[in-house]
């Protein structure tokens, strides 16, 4: 099992870049960050500190949509980075969360994100891709190789995931949803005539280790607010109870009020306050470091490739440390 940091590009950008070594350093293959251009800093000019300051480490969004940039610079960007450090990135893309809605649009149809997986895909390994009706190629690309890695929830996202994307993300690291879902993923792969188990698995979900279990809650909470922002866009699209959607995921919203994205993925998020305990112990990784290496052999056992850490809470530095020391090395 791989193992990735994920962080929100707050500045100091230098302080992204530390920790991002701090991360290869114990023995993470992966470096992730938000991309919302509002919220935080741009990600990409970031992205080449990073690389610049690192030997192995493979980085991309988690996650980009289709939207905010045009789909040839958002290709243009990643060959560029490969072309500098290696092919050493990868496209994590999704419907559009916080990037869209706080720019005041609606997230992207998953026609769009479809056909935006292949376009970016092939242009930035130098094939030609119709953009708009015409058609383009990025002349100087040589050797490109870009991973496309689609985040998804809801039926349909499951399936154009195993339809079109190179790999699944899932932020939230629940084993029984977790289950449910790859094999949703793999299915739809299997029915398009792929290689289901060719896709790679990232579950990302936020990690606190330490004995202080409602400390680690209360710093975690924001997640189950995050996730709730795709589980209550499934509810209106399916309804309650429609068998589309497993209730696990969806009855923990019922009091859910609103969301105010200025505290997106923060601790401390008040519009996380109707998650309860249960949902931030299931979905997330709490506890000492024996309690992360059980449920990380859960989720390995259901064809997990990769656990990213979503490590937005006080203790960021320790918790890479202590992955690094404690649980990776049980994965090697």
């Amino acid at each position: 099992m791989d193992f990735g940091l994920v962080l929100q590009t707050d500045p100091p950008a230098s302080r992204v870049v530390s920790l991002m070594k701090r991360a290869e350093r114990n023995g993470f293959r992966y470096g992730w960050t938000f991309d919302s251009a509002v919220l935080w800093q741009e990600p990409f000019v970031i992205y080449s500190q990073i690389l610049a300051n690192t030997q192995k480490l493979h980085i991309g969004p988690m996650v980009t949509n289709p939207g905010t940039r045009t789909w040839e610079v958002t290709a243009s960007t990643f060959a560029t980075l490969n072309d500098m450090y290696g092919n050493r990135t990868v496209c994590g893309i999704g419907r559009g969360d916080s990037a869209m809605r706080v720019a005041g649009r609606k997230p992207n149809t998953l026609a769009r994100l479809g056909e935006a997986i292949d376009v970016i895909r092939d242009l930035a390994e130098g094939r030609e891709a119709e953009v708009e009706g015409n058609p383009l190629r990025l002349p100087w690309v040589r050797d490109g190789k870009l991973p496309v890695w689609m985040a998804a929830y809801g039926p349909k996202a499951l399936a154009l995931a195993g339809e079109k994307a190179d790999g699944f993300i899932l932020q939230l690291a629940d084993p029984y949803l977790t289950e449910w879902m790859v094999g949703s993923v793999r299915q739809a792969a299997e029915r398009a005539g792929r290689d289901p188990d060719a896709l790679t698995i990232c579950v990302a979900a936020p990690a606190y280790v330490g004995e202080d279990l409602a400390h680690a809650r209360d710093q975690c909470r924001w997640f189950g607010g995050m996730v709730g922002n795709h589980v209550a866009d499934l509810v209106g699209r399916y309804g309650e109870h429609s068998g589309m959607v497993p209730d696990a995921l969806t009855e923990y919203i019922k009091a859910r009020e609103g969301y105010d994205y200025s505290h997106h993925g923060r601790a401390g998020n008040p519009s996380a306050d109707f998650v309860p305990d249960e949902i931030v112990d299931r979905f997330c990784l709490l506890g000492p470091p024996e309690a992360h290496i059980e449920k990380l052999r859960t989720l390995r056992d259901l064809g997990v490739d990769q656990f990213a850490v979503y490590d937005m809470h006080d203790a960021q530095e320790a918790t890479i440390d202590a992955y690094g020391s404690d649980i990776i090395p049980s994965f090697g």
